[in-house]
């Protein structure tokens, strides 16, 4: 049977069936992303890879205990576990600034204008965010982290609210805050850049 066709809830009951093909199918399938989304946030190689590996060490130990619930999408459970890891080592660091819910108390990004974006506005978004990588790196830890997440970890604004441990609101509101500030760099340094906020 080929196991690449199959889906990741099928490959995980192959894995604790005892097929161990089934592993290396869904480790080829999310290594390059959540590979990224690390390195991006810890802007070193060789911490990138130790913290992806112990990203699936710590995946596979939870599916073998029967600790994954299929009603999460495995990707995103796969970033939440690398996102945590990230935060820990930040915090062992002393680098990673906790920004708390109240630093965003107003409710006023829950409107269809700040819902999910189309296939079309995506890939402008991917083009530009690639365009002005370096510009990331100056935004705040937590609205960087929410670009990173929507943009290079391609998750929606309700799994970057699980991960983080914020409201849907604040992770909104967030991802605002960082196109504002992109607008604002990409202004001063005179970049030709179409930046519409459409995401």
């Amino acid at each position: 049977m080929n196991t690449t066709s199959r889906s990741d809830c099928e490959l995980l009951s192959d894995f604790v069936a005892g097929n161990n093909s089934a592993l290396e199918v869904l480790y080829k399938r999310y290594e390059r992303k959540v590979y990224t989304y690390i390195l991006l946030m810890v802007r070193k190689p060789q911490l990138a890879e130790d913290i992806l590996q112990e990203t699936f060490i710590k995946a596979i130990k939870s599916v073998k205990e029967g600790k994954y619930s299929e009603t999460n999408r495995f990707g995103s459970w796969l970033m939440r576990i690398a996102h945590n890891l990230v935060i820990d080592q930040f915090r062992q660091n002393k680098q990673y600034r906790v920004v708390s819910n109240n630093d965003f108390p107003m409710d006023i990004f829950s409107t269809p204008r700040f819902a999910e974006a189309t296939v079309e506005q995506r890939l402008v978004y991917e083009r530009v965010l690639y365009e002005v990588r370096a510009l990331i790196d100056f935004l705040p830890d937590d609205q960087r982290e929410v670009v990173m997440l929507r943009f290079y970890g391609d998750l929606s604004f309700k799994e970057i609210a699980e991960i983080t441990n914020v409201s849907i609101n604040t992770a909104l509101g967030r991802m605002r805050y960082a196109l504002i500030n992109l607008r604002k760099m990409v202004k001063e340094k005179n970049l030709s850049l179409e930046f519409e906020m459409a995401w």
